[in-house]
């Protein structure tokens, strides 16, 4: 049974930071395409940040470029994103996503105060 478990997320002031982690059980992260999405309210679910399987290479939304890292520890078996310079527009619920919109985790809130 695959699981993917967010946690980290939380209120911070602008132009603070925060990282999430993704704990996965049932699948190996190196072997998936590991991604973190958000939705804020009355918005559609938006991809921010995606690392491949195997190789490694990241990709990231216009919005966070710059400000945000995605990473992997395979011997933790986690994914992590990193957010820097948080901004208010952050505010959203955060998912962990595996395999392109095969598995997603339950969410986390990050909510950025002005």
């Amino acid at each position: 049974q695959v699981q993917l478990v967010e946690s980290g997320g939380g209120l911070v002031q602008a132009g603070g930071p925060l990282r999430l982690s993704c704990a996965a059980s049932g699948l190996t992260v190196s072997t998936y395409t590991m991604s973190w999405y958000r939705q804020a309210p009355g918005k559609e679910r938006e991809l921010v940040a995606e690392i491949s399987r195997f190789t490694g290479d990241t990709k990231y939304s216009d919005s966070v470029k710059g400000r945000f890292t995605i990473s992997r520890d395979n011997a933790k078996n986690t994914v992590y994103l990193q957010m820097n310079r948080l901004k208010p527009e952050d505010t959203a619920v955060y998912y962990c996503n595996a395999g392109r919109g095969r598995y997603w985790g339950q969410g986390t809130q990050v909510t950025v105060s002005s």
